[in-house]
């Protein structure tokens, strides 16, 4: 369509984000400050503060997404909002926070697990940005994720932390567990294994009250022993990663059974 000179400057620009998108993106800019405020707390020797702020902005950024679907305020801007600070919370939040607690003993080694754990983040964060369009993906069209998500990692990183909280002993901190273990997430977080997602794990109706009363006792664990508590969810979590695997595998199986005829069967 072709616009005379005196239209110049008086077409409408494309309108920026509503009210209504502000309170989610809002969320999401908390729970990146959270996790820069971690970085600030490590660096002046506060690593209970440190873990509590990346905890924070794990909590903040599971409830974003969900607040902008009922209020039905999802946008393009808002989930690159997102990535950017998960990849900075989530990644390089945790990598600074366990290299200055734990991996700077060993600079040369210990920076190169630091920033395995940081890149895998981000690299884990951009692979889902290039995909979230695509419509035939089998782990999430099967209820899974691709890999240990971002929030997860940064807790699971976490575990030597939560050891070293709860029991003190100095093996926790050596650079020589740390550093595998930051390699190790580094490359789950990456990897290609079906993970276990919201939609994989559905209560049964028989048992949904139990859910009920083991929630609260998990609140109530969270608020007593918060760092024994995490560790124990990690375990759980590390042991449910197998069931994972073998729950998608079988999911697969039984698509392929009840799939479409073979070429030449057509």
């Amino acid at each position: 369509m072709a616009y005379s000179g005196e239209d110049f400057g008086r077409r409408r620009l494309p309108r920026g984000l509503t009210l209504r998108a502000l309170v989610p993106n809002a969320i999401t800019s908390a729970a990146l400050c959270s996790g820069l405020t971690g970085i600030r707390f490590a660096i002046g020797g506060d690593f209970h503060s440190a873990v509590l702020a990346v905890m924070l902005a794990g909590l903040l950024d599971g409830i974003d997404g969900r607040v902008a679907r009922l209020m039905k305020a999802q946008s393009r801007f808002g989930a690159e909002l997102d990535s950017l600070s998960d990849a900075i919370a989530f990644g390089v939040g945790p990598a600074l926070i366990l290299y200055l607690w734990s991996l700077s003993a060993v600079p040369r080694y210990g920076w190169f697990a630091a920033l395995a754990l940081a890149v895998s983040c981000a690299l884990r964060l951009a692979r889902f940005n290039a995909s979230i369009d695509l419509p035939g993906q089998p782990h999430k069209s099967a209820g899974f994720m691709t890999g240990v998500p971002a929030p997860v990692g940064a807790a699971l990183a976490f575990l030597p932390l939560y050891l070293w909280f709860s029991s003190g002993l100095d093996i926790m901190r050596a650079p020589v567990v740390v550093g595998p273990w930051a390699l190790l997430i580094a490359f789950l977080m990456i990897s290609n294994l079906p993970t276990l997602g919201w939609g994989a794990l559905r209560p049964r109706r028989a048992i949904r009250l139990e859910v009920i009363a083991l929630a609260g006792m998990l609140t109530v664990a969270l608020l007593t022993e918060p760092w024994l508590t995490l560790v124990g969810l990690c375990a759980i979590y590390l042991a449910l990663m197998p069931v994972g695997v073998w729950r998608y595998r079988r999911i697969m199986q039984q698509r392929a059974g009840a799939g479409q005829p073979k070429p030449e069967q057509a």
